[in-house]
């Protein structure tokens, strides 16, 4: 890979994060989207996927952790931590697990199918939670099945939520893969052919060396 690709990979590292977060936080923001419409998913996805080692684990929670407290503070008016904030967090964790497995290498269509299996699952553990905490739902096969489908009575059927959950998981994935896949090819597309190299490499010899030869 000659120097120019490499440099421009090595911006993209330090981009997609700064990209990821801005989206990230801006998609929290309660009544923004509709509800379960959010980037979270994918971000969490992508970033296991794209984002550098060193980087993925302490970058995502620093950012879902100061946005959980100034929306608790400054919208809910509520104490700034809670306990429900471990299922969500631990939920993340295991998205950018699932991304991880998959990698940058991926092909389009594996990361986007990666992206939505991720906010599928991040619906259905989610839910099971509300099940296993929510005393209005029956501890039964039938009550986990109205959890994941219709929910409590009184509120919209919960497969809304899981419709705009695979909705935003799928669009926001495909956007971030899709900029991504689109930053490496244009640094594939800059790099020199092999005969290239060789002729600029022959240029730049000293005329002495050409004499020896």
């Amino acid at each position: 890979m000659c120097v120019s690709s490499a440099r421009v990979k090595e911006k993209w590292n330090v981009i997609l994060p700064v990209l990821l977060l801005v989206a990230f936080a801006a998609t929290r923001w309660p009544s923004l989207m509709p509800v379960n419409f959010s980037a979270a998913y994918a971000l969490a996805f992508c970033a296991g996927a794209f984002i550098p080692k060193k980087l993925v684990w302490w970058v995502p929670f620093v950012v879902m952790l100061a946005s959980d407290i100034i929306i608790n503070l400054f919208y809910y008016k509520v104490a700034p931590l809670g306990s429900y904030m471990l299922v969500s967090y631990s939920l993340y964790a295991l998205l950018i697990l699932l991304g991880r497995q998959f990698g940058p290498k991926a092909s389009f269509v594996k990361l986007l199918s990666g992206g939505i299996l991720g906010a599928f699952l991040f619906y259905l553990i989610s839910n099971t939670f509300a099940w296993i905490g929510n005393p209005a739902y029956l501890k039964t096969f039938a009550g986990w099945v109205k959890a994941l489908t219709t929910g409590m009575d009184g509120f919209p059927p919960t497969l809304i939520f899981l419709k705009n959950t695979l909705l935003s998981g799928g669009l926001f994935t495909g956007l971030f893969v899709g900029a991504m896949k689109l930053a490496e090819s244009e640094a594939e597309a800059k790099e020199p052919e092999p005969q290239e190299k060789e002729e600029s490499e022959e240029a730049e010899k000293p005329e002495g060396e050409e004499a020896k030869a």
